[in-house]
């Protein structure tokens, strides 16, 4: 008899909702499995700080609030719940809320090459079936490349690549600008273009930005 296929472990909501309790480090759920989420590297954190800095006093202009990465956000009710980079509400239930976001407006993701994909693919694809989310953010970490997903007032999802130190991101219905020199500032990110989709192999993909 050939050997037996093991089963991964299943969590109630219940278990996993405690096991992030006691735990020192994150966990996504997904339809009963758990997966432990890497740590950030430290250019991560500095991208993500640049955009917290510049989207925050917005956010706050609004009435909306801005969570970071540990704060869990409810994608699917008890099927799936992760923590983004960075999350803005203006949901007044999600102010109340201690532990969950809900209701998000705005989503940011800083890409590295082991979750690039993911977060194009399935994460992004949960994400849709959120009714209050109308931005995507996906910030590399290699090159001045933003990618923005836009919901239109059909539910359709518009792209917009942003590319070089002449890009700026403009969110009109958030009254909100960030040129990509201050959302890379301080970092060792060099601007130059990648192709998105190509994070695993870049090193063959990069590109001088300069006209």
């Amino acid at each position: 008899m050939g050997q037996a296929e093991l089963q991964p472990r299943r969590y109630t909501l219940e278990e996993y909702f405690a096991l992030e309790e006691r735990s020192a480090v994150h966990h996504e759920y997904f339809e009963g499995e758990v997966f432990a989420m890497a740590g950030a590297s430290k250019l991560h954190n500095l991208i993500k700080g640049n955009l917290i800095a510049e989207l925050r006093l917005n956010v706050r202009q609004r009435g909306c609030r801005l969570f970071d990465e540990n704060v869990r956000l409810e994608v699917r009710e008890k099927i799936y719940y992760t923590y983004s980079d960075i999350v803005v509400s203006c949901d007044p239930t999600d102010h109340r809320d201690p532990y969950l976001v809900r209701h998000p407006v705005l989503i940011v993701e800083v890409l590295s090459p082991s979750t690039a994909d993911y977060d194009r693919t399935t994460k992004f694809e949960n994400y849709q079936k959120m009714p209050s989310l109308r931005h995507y953010l996906l910030v590399s970490q290699l090159a001045w490349t933003v990618e923005w997903f836009r919901r239109n007032e059909a539910g359709q999802w518009i792209y917009t690549l942003l590319i070089g130190p002449d890009a700026t991101l403009e969110i009109a219905d958030m009254n909100f600008s960030l040129p990509l020199r201050e959302l890379y500032e301080d970092t060792d990110v060099a601007p130059l273009l990648v192709l998105p989709g190509t994070e695993k192999d870049a090193p063959g993909r990069f590109y001088s930005s300069a006209g």
